[in-house]
């Protein structure tokens, strides 16, 4: 599964898993996201998921600025491990 795979290249990062970690966190929300974009996918008018899906996005780039103010190597790495493109330019 895809989630463990990157569970486990992140903990070996970490030597130890931390599901509170901010790149953990990231890791979870895009999947919620991508789950959320499929399902909207098939149900166009499901507007409590697309606002749903709204709050999700804001609270993942909130942590992905935050992740590029501390560290910029890790935010890097991740933008490329998850293939997130990059909505700002630095």
């Amino acid at each position: 599964m895809v989630k463990n795979s990157i569970r486990l290249v992140i903990s070996q990062e970490k030597k130890k898993e931390n599901p509170g970690s901010v790149e953990f966190q990231i890791f979870n929300f895009t999947n919620k996201i991508r789950r959320l974009t499929s399902h909207l996918e098939l149900h166009r008018k499901d507007y409590l998921s697309q606002r749903g899906l709204r709050k999700i996005l804001g609270k993942r780039q909130r942590l992905l600025s935050y992740l590029s103010k501390k560290n910029i190597i890790h935010y890097k790495k991740l933008i490329n491990r998850l293939n997130i493109r990059e909505s700002q330019t630095r």
